[in-house]
């Protein structure tokens, strides 16, 4: 692994900043947590848990449509919220943000918009094979549905793609590609920006999971020049159940809705039903309007620290990590990639990975085992599970000297 960054800029305590989080300060196990499992879910700093706690004491009530006050002010709320991502990720426009319930259910909406409408039978959908689950399983759907062919960019042993490949496997047949930023089993950053570009030749659309990506460094979807976008709200300190879909309104306005409801309607009738202009034909039903606000808190913490120093804070902690962690007898990192992101995963042959996490729970050390939504990434390293410890700009050096110590007590079980 080549060497990230060795300092950040002084201007902000990150020591400080762990007191915004008062999950961290609690003891599992009778030891102070220590939470490396942000790959999967990061954790809330205080003042989006207590914008949250606002909302339903103070400002509950439906959003659009109402005239009372209390409507009024949940739905300026809510579509600020709209806005902020707008920004965040520098989108053209306010209405190119479509709200979903997270990553998995952006995809979906893509997949079954744009597929059903696009995709005709030979056409072809490009996907990586360090893809997460929900960046395959709707577009198998929708290829079994519509004719298309799935093809595969191989990964090659340090678990980067093999760029050589996907370049072959483009052609005037590719209608859609589709691969992740940030890789969540390997931690592997993949060069979206030219992936998008080489698909752009062929007049493909270019679909980024960004779920690992957003939360841990600055995206800028206009200088990727992707299709879409989609991130999840919890990995980025927000709630659950909320997430974005960036796409590019001269596609989301050919797109059919996904899902029939309220609010994605014009007018309806027995005879006929008119749709909802962009972003609004894609948000049936009533939403979970607290967590879209208290993604905005989120989106202004992020802010308030800096995408840049977030990276570099993480890249820090993360080298630090994996230059411990590799002193370790009988440790093997799966996936060894330089361009690495917040994400180590690692095995031992003689260690099953379950174990590896039950074991360092009892040292009050949070990590995730297993195939996390990717076994045909784990496939390709011939392993069933790995140990994956995920990192945020709250962790620190000691968490990772914590994790190294922790390791060095899992073996004395297995000597």
């Amino acid at each position: 692994m080549s060497e990230l960054v060795t300092s950040i800029p002084t201007k902000v305590d990150f020591d400080k900043i762990r007191e915004d989080f008062p999950v961290l300060s609690q003891q599992v196990n009778g030891h102070p947590l220590v939470y490396l499992d942000n790959g999967a879910s990061s954790q809330m700093p205080a003042m989006v848990a207590d914008r949250l706690d606002h909302y339903h004491r103070y400002e509950h009530a439906n959003v659009h449509r109402g005239i009372h006050t209390l409507s009024q002010k949940a739905t300026d709320a809510y579509e600020l919220t709209r806005k902020k991502v707008q920004e965040f990720i520098n989108a053209r426009h306010v209405d190119e943000i479509v709200y979903t319930t997270g990553t998995t259910d952006s995809i979906n909406l893509v997949a079954h918009s744009f597929g059903t409408k696009f995709f005709e039978e030979g056409d072809e959908i490009i996907l990586s094979q360090m893809e997460h689950h929900a960046n395959i399983v709707p577009w198998q759907m929708i290829a079994e549905r519509t004719g298309a062919v799935i093809k595969v960019i191989p990964v090659d042993d340090t678990g980067e793609l093999d760029m050589e490949a996907y370049k072959s496997l483009l052609s005037s047949k590719t209608k859609m590609v589709a691969v992740i930023h940030v890789s969540n089993a390997l931690g592997t950053v993949n060069p979206v920006k030219e992936i998008t570009d080489l698909a752009h030749e062929q007049n493909a659309k270019v679909l980024i999971d960004g779920a690992q990506s957003v939360p841990h460094q600055p995206v800028d979807v206009q200088d990727i020049g992707c299709d879409f976008f989609a991130f999840s709200a919890h990995k980025m300190c927000g709630p659950t159940g909320f997430g974005i879909l960036y796409g590019k309104k001269e596609l989301l306005d050919q797109m059919p809705p996904y899902r029939g409801g309220g609010d994605m309607i014009d007018k309806v009738s027995f005879e006929e039903t008119t749709y909802n202009v962009t972003p609004f034909r894609f948000e049936a039903g009533t939403p979970p309007i607290s967590a879209g606000i208290g993604l905005s808190t989120a989106i202004d913490y992020l802010n308030k620290i800096g995408m840049d120093q977030i990276a570099a804070r993480e890249h820090e902690i993360v080298s630090y990590a994996y230059n411990k962690l590799q002193k370790i007898d009988g440790l093997r990192f799966i996936g060894d990639s330089e361009n690495r992101a917040s994400v180590i995963s690692f095995v031992f042959d003689d260690i099953h990975a379950s174990d590896m996490g039950t074991l360092l729970d009892k040292r009050g050390i949070a990590v995730r085992t297993g195939h996390h939504c990717a076994q045909p990434t784990l496939r390709r390293f011939n392993v069933p599970a790995t140990t994956r410890a995920s990192f945020s700009f709250y962790n620190t050096k000691d968490d990772a000297d914590r994790l190294v110590d922790g390791i060095e007590y899992v073996k004395t079980f297995f000597d």
